[in-house]
């Protein structure tokens, strides 16, 4: 009988983390989309197309529509979420854990979209003309940092360490940017780098 209550009262535990990890972030991305428009983030790309999908780096559309080539990198930051917070609480609930990648996530748009890294961007890498991103935009980074995170959980370390790297170096022949190279670039600007990327 104990050991019924004791299953019952765990069950129960899990089924409340995970109501209240969803409704949390539902709730972050509700803030989100908020302070984005705060900040005069478009809804949708200002050429009115509602295109779900942006292919073309150089051009007004790129972080304009839901998806882009960049989408990708959201899914490697899922991974990344993904390894640290399971380094750091590896006993941790997997709910918990799912808030906190969007939080983090969420939090990174926020940032993303602020004057400093949009003009770091238009300064020290080949996205010249970047503006910032819509806020339909960042909802679709956010959903693929979320799928990052339930893939990396899914397959485990080391089959999406082979992903990262084969994603990487498909953005790299792809649209000449990667991650890697967009964290190394907004960092520390390297010039020849940046004219290689705008060798299209």
């Amino acid at each position: 009988m104990y050991h019924k209550i004791t299953i019952f009262f765990r069950e129960c535990t899990h089924w409340l983390t995970g109501y209240f990890s969803i409704l949390g972030s539902a709730l972050v991305l509700l803030v989100t989309i908020f302070f984005l428009s705060v900040m005069h983030r478009p809804i949708w790309c200002a050429c009115g197309d509602f295109f779900p999908w942006a292919g073309e780096v150089l051009s007004p559309h790129n972080s304009q529509h839901f998806f882009d080539p960049y989408s990708l990198t959201h899914l490697l930051h899922g991974f990344l979420i993904c390894w640290l917070l399971g380094k750091a609480s590896p006993r941790g609930s997997w709910w918990v854990r799912l808030w906190m990648t969007v939080a983090l996530e969420s939090g990174w748009e926020l940032l993303e979209n602020s004057e400093f890294i949009i003009q770091r961007y238009r300064t020290t890498t080949f996205s010249l003309g970047y503006t910032g991103d819509s806020i339909a935009n960042s909802i679709g980074d956010i959903l693929f940092c979320i799928l990052g995170f339930i893939l990396s959980g899914r397959i485990g370390f080391g089959r999406s360490l082979v992903l990262l790297l084969a994603i990487e170096i498909i953005l790299l022949i792809w649209i000449k940017d990667s991650l890697l190279l967009n964290i190394i670039l907004l960092i520390y600007p390297v010039e020849f780098l940046k004219t290689w990327q705008l060798s299209h």
